[in-house]
């Protein structure tokens, strides 16, 4: 789950935990690390080694030309890596014998995006002199992973979650031709603007004046800046309904507040963070959705509140879709607010329906 989602989930998670998904035995998964060298990011910077942890489950399956024809990319939120999608929520309706992305079927790659989880970050030591990527290099050293790490020259599928289903809409216009079918969640395939744009910068100048944070030379984590950093971050990621429900009185809300920042505060590095939310500054892929030629079924959740309905915004971009729909799910006891991209039991109708119509347009 990504860190919006995590930072809202220890009670609503306990209050609304739903029987949709299975119990089953521990998947069988795969890590490795694939290193990019001499990788150079849109900024002019350059990392002369850069490390990608992935994690694969199932095996690829290739026709007689030697082409990978079942692989399936899915790509985390921000601060989150390809080990939340073990999560039960997720694998437990997806990765399933039968399911939908059952590993008998499917090669299914995970990646942990550039400054998240195992893969090269700036707490890795070079701090604040880690070059400052941008979703294009993130989006571009994906592709060097598959490409040149796992030999994979086409996808099946590619799912995105927040951070995931910008880049989503990036691979689609970068790489048009690259994946038959594409499902991004819970994202606007505009600029990051408005509130959005607003908390985030909230975020990132309360790291960037705790006279702790130093220039990103600190010695100990600036502990105010990230306290303000996470108090938006549970804000960003609430699920109203939820929430109401599972901290019903004044001292119950309070109670998961105060235990939900000091849980996250202990896992959080200002400059990985301050990074990863940074990312975001150049998204627009708003020019280009013209040329996303894969078939595209794009979900968002009503209860969002980084991708709010009311902007009308989904709605009007769809229409510019070669083979896209949009779909607003609306606010019920089951989602969860941004981390609604999460719980696939919400939308893996959708994912069936997708797969089947982008098979007919020539998927494998």
């Amino acid at each position: 789950m990504n860190l919006f989602a995590r930072l809202a989930a220890i009670v609503i998670c306990l209050s609304a935990l739903s029987p949709a998904f299975a119990e089953e035995a521990p998947l069988a998964t795969k890590e490795g690390d694939f290193v990019v060298r001499d990788f150079k990011f849109r900024s002019g910077e350059n990392l002369q080694q850069l490390r990608l942890h992935y994690t694969t489950l199932g095996e690829p399956k290739r026709d007689a030309q030697g082409h990978v024809t079942n692989a399936v990319l899915i790509l985390h939120g921000t601060g989150g890596s390809g080990q939340q999608f073990i999560r039960p929520q997720f694998s437990g309706v997806l990765f399933v014998p039968g399911g939908l992305l059952d590993p008998a079927r499917y090669f299914i790659i995970l990646p942990d995006g550039i400054g998240h989880g195992k893969s090269s970050k700036p707490s890795d030591g070079l701090h604040a002199r880690f070059p400052h990527y941008d979703y294009d290099d993130m989006v571009a050293a994906q592709h060097a992973l598959l490409a040149q790490g796992l030999m994979v020259d086409h996808l099946r599928l590619i799912i995105g979650t927040s951070m995931g289903c910008m880049h989503a809409f990036v691979w689609g216009e970068t790489y048009p031709n690259f994946a038959d079918a594409l499902m991004p969640l819970a994202c606007l395939p505009v600029q990051i603007a408005g509130r959005n744009r607003t908390w985030r910068k909230m975020l990132m100048d309360a790291i960037r004046t705790d006279p702790a944070w130093k220039g990103g030379e600190y010695k100990e984590q600036p502990r105010e800046g990230l306290r303000t950093a996470a108090d938006l971050l549970l804000i960003a990621g609430s699920a109203p309904l939820l929430m109401q429900k599972a901290e019903a009185t004044r001292d119950a809300a309070d109670k998961y507040t105060v235990e939900t920042i000091d849980k996250n505060l202990s896992t959080l590095d200002a400059n990985d963070l301050l990074y990863q939310v940074d990312a975001s500054r150049n998204y627009d892929p708003s020019p280009g959705l013209e040329k996303i030629q894969a078939s595209l079924t794009w979900i968002n959740s009503a209860d969002d509140f980084i991708n709010p309905p009311e902007l009308g915004i989904a709605e009007r971009e769809a229409g510019r879709l070669a083979h896209g729909r949009f779909v607003l799910i609306p606010i019920g006891e089951n989602t969860h607010g941004h981390g609604s991209h999460t719980w696939a039991a919400l939308w893996a109708t959708y994912l069936r329906e997708l797969l089947e119509e982008s098979e007919r347009h020539g998927g494998p």
